[in-house]
């Protein structure tokens, strides 16, 4: 049986394979800590976890989920204060509207973040910190099994940073607000 990998997979298969582990660009223990901290922020914000504000959900694209639900805003990690993005993701195929308002903890696959770090994080990279987490908060792997938070994909064809570089300065594909730096 053949195994198809969209090409995010793709992309991330092939860093995980030429970086090694060690020299991982992103999913490091570091970057595993500092995505913990910040979904401890969203839980405090009420953007996830048990009893996570709601909103109604519209139609997504790949690589998120059929229906999404997207909430900007602030939050501070260790001192610094940044613009936080969380993009809940639905699915399978085919989902709509109103199967997820019925039963969202049944069709969340994954929360996908943009968090604005301090100057300096990543300059090439609008600072972003992202990082993609199961709906329990813990953080999701590539094929390979790294974690897919911090500079995910940088310098990659596919992938966040990629995808989103695509989007303007501000990295955003659903505002033309530049988030608070």
């Amino acid at each position: 049986m053949k195994r198809i990998l969209t090409g995010s997979a793709v992309a991330m298969l092939l860093i995980t394979t030429a970086a090694g582990a060690q020299d991982a660009p992103f999913g490091t223990d570091t970057d595993a800590e500092y995505a913990a901290k910040l979904w401890t922020i969203m839980e405090e914000l009420s953007l996830a976890g048990d009893g996570m504000i709601r909103a109604f959900p519209y139609e997504g694209v790949e690589p998120h989920g059929k229906m999404l639900e997207t909430f900007y805003t602030s939050g501070s990690v260790d001192g610094h204060d940044g613009a936080l993005i969380i993009k809940r993701n639905y699915g399978p195929e085919g989902v709509t509207a109103d199967q997820v308002l019925s039963d969202p903890d049944k069709h969340l696959g994954a929360v996908t973040v943009m968090f604005r770090r301090e100057e300096g994080y990543d300059p090439d990279n609008g600072n972003w910190f992202w990082a993609k987490y199961l709906p329990d908060g813990t953080l999701d792997k590539t094929p390979n099994g790294m974690r897919l938070a911090g500079r995910v994909a940088k310098g990659a064809d596919a992938g966040c940073i990629a995808c989103h570089s695509g989007a303007g300065d501000d990295y955003l594909f659903t505002t033309d607000h530049l988030p608070i730096k």
